[in-house]
């Protein structure tokens, strides 16, 4: 199941084990590769977060950290864009 088609919360397990929920704000494809906007907490207020999607040899989706300063920008200026042309659609 893609992860556009779950609920629209996703639990993630930090490095101590604690659980952190996400509401899936977006999913977009930028330079051939998937990325998932999520906002902590489902807070309107916070700022979102960027995660890469790939699939593990298991065919299961895992979500991670963009650690290229470049990639990330890519990523955080292609949903700008997207998120201002929806907005102007409206």
């Amino acid at each position: 199941m893609a992860l556009e088609d779950r609920d629209d919360t996703v639990v993630l397990t930090d490095e101590e084990g604690g659980e952190h929920t996400f509401r899936v704000i977006d999913v977009i494809e930028v330079d051939g590769k998937v990325y998932a906007i999520l906002l902590p907490g489902g807070d309107e207020a916070a700022e979102a977060v960027i995660f890469r999607v790939e699939e593990d040899e298991n065919g299961e989706e895992v979500l991670y950290d963009i650690e290229d300063d470049d990639e990330w920008e890519r990523v955080a200026e292609a949903y700008d864009h997207m998120a201002w042309d929806e907005q102007d659609a409206d």
